[in-house]
């Protein structure tokens, strides 16, 4: 009897060998050796294979192209610190981190704007604006003060001649109506920037209400 359960268990043993070899058929995949798995390659000449120290380059500089540069604003008058506070409540219901958004205070010096308006009727304005977005520029609407608002301000700048190199430059030839104001002083504004906000912080952070924050976060307009 127990010659017969060792034989059985040595023939056991065999074909199982045998099995795993491939010689009753097809291996098991978890058996497979070279050059089986090059076989099974699909497109590896598709596939670079980076030092560490480029692949680590590479991904910071992915994840830096994913970021976004979002803020908030104009918040004018006397209740403007009032609406920080607000907007800053927000964000951090938002899960954005404290140490990732700063407010942009009055600036000290004259401001030159690229701008468009007055648009007060409101067709007029929403035709504008969608010349605007056609030409994939960026803008923020100005709300104040009274003989500039409503309007849209493409750029910002610190001098006059600044202003004009910029329609010079950037200006779409098919653009008409852009002109260069100066933004009075009393039209002292601010606003709440977070300059690199990943994709899901930029995707809560437009879901906020925009009627607390001014219009809500958009992109960056470029400023001196």
């Amino acid at each position: 009897m127990l010659r017969t359960a060792v034989g059985l268990l040595l023939l056991a043993n065999v074909l199982f060998f045998a099995w795993a070899r491939g010689w009753l058929g097809d291996p098991p995949r978890h058996a497979e050796r070279e050059p089986a798995r090059l076989a099974a390659q699909v497109r590896p000449e598709v596939l670079t294979v980076l030092p560490p120290t480029t692949a680590t380059a590479a991904v910071q500089a992915a994840r830096a192209a994913a970021l976004v540069c979002l803020e908030a604003g104009p918040f004018v008058g006397e209740s403007a610190p009032d609406d920080l506070s607000v907007a800053e409540a927000l964000l951090v219901q938002a899960q954005v981190p404290a140490n990732a958004w700063t407010r942009i205070g009055p600036p000290a010096a004259p401001v030159w704007l690229v701008y468009a308006g007055r648009y007060p009727d409101a067709p007029l304005r929403s035709a504008r604006e969608e010349d605007l977005r056609k030409y994939g520029l960026s803008y923020e609407r100005i709300d104040a003060p009274a003989e500039l608002a409503p309007g849209f301000v493409l750029s910002r700048h610190g001098s006059r001649d600044d202003a004009e190199a910029w329609i010079k430059a950037r200006a779409p030839a098919g653009l008409r109506g852009l002109r260069v104001v100066q933004l009075p002083a009393s039209a002292a504004t601010y606003r709440l920037r977070v300059p690199r906000a990943d994709s899901d912080q930029a995707e809560r952070m437009r879901a906020l209400p925009a009627d607390l924050l001014a219009g809500g976060f958009k992109p960056c307009v470029a400023r001196p």
